[in-house]
């Protein structure tokens, strides 16, 4: 028989690996109804815009992970009960965390495998690194705003999103000490596809970005480099980002 003390500590490690289950699994569980609704959305969205979105529609695999990130830990607290709602919400700083059915266009977009490593500009709140997060072996995610940086990579360690990394600082010139990236999302909008980025693509992979000024007309573009390091682009659907910071992207 186990001494009194052992069967206390056996216990308490017990309950307390128990309360560490409920802790990171709880999320998923609430508001049932509105992520289910937030889904058929997306698909309604994708259905209506054919030209953007690739073969049959947003890869089942995308939409099973947006069924499961709780956005609403991604906005403030006055605005939870709009998280699931397909639209942009703002998160301060002159940020926004952007509508749904965008997040799952453009991270089906750049079609990322398990082995693949993902290069983020604009961090935000963190959601759009948290939905990427399943899908690669490694994402890394820069956010030119301190504030927001600091606080999504908080939020995104709380929620044990453990292959994500943010840093502070100008996302124009990517993250050169870890490229070449399999696949490049930019979520805000630029004047010109950044030519730092284009370079530190890898032979066959894909960036997303939104390019426009901020009171013209923007574009979400699909950037790919071919095997042979040529490059092609193809304009996808009119979009409303917020501005790039940084770099020449004023």
């Amino acid at each position: 028989m186990r001494p009194l003390a052992q069967c206390q500590a056996l216990l308490a490690a017990v309950l307390a690996s128990a309360a560490a289950v409920v802790s990171t699994s709880a999320p998923a569980q609430d508001r049932p109804s509105e992520r289910a609704a937030m889904i058929e959305t997306i698909k309604s969205h994708a259905r209506s815009a054919p030209s953007a979105v690739e073969g049959q529609g947003i890869d089942p695999a995308v939409l099973e992970t947006m069924a499961k990130v709780p956005r609403h830990l991604f906005v403030p607290e006055e605005l939870r009960g709009a998280a699931y709602r397909d639209r942009p919400l703002p998160i301060g700083y002159g940020q926004t965390i952007s509508q749904p059915f965008i997040v799952a266009l453009m991270t089906d977009l750049i079609n990322v495998g398990s082995g693949d490593v993902v290069l983020e500009i604009g961090t935000g709140s963190g959601y759009q690194a948290a939905v990427l997060s399943p899908h690669a072996a490694k994402v890394y995610s820069i956010e030119i705003i301190p504030e927001l940086g600091k606080r999504a990579a908080a939020r995104l360690a709380e929620l044990r999103f453990g292959n994500v990394e943010v840093k502070v600082g100008d996302g124009y010139y990517g993250w050169p000490a870890h490229a070449p990236y399999d696949g490049i999302l930019v979520t805000a909008a630029a004047s010109h596809i950044p030519p730092p980025l284009v370079e530190q693509l890898a032979k066959g992979g894909r960036m997303v970005v939104p390019v426009g000024g901020p009171f013209a007309t923007q574009f979400l573009m699909l950037v790919e480099k071919r095997r042979d390091g040529s490059i092609t682009t193809r304009q996808l659907l009119p979009v409303g980002f917020v501005p790039l910071r940084g770099g020449r992207a004023r």
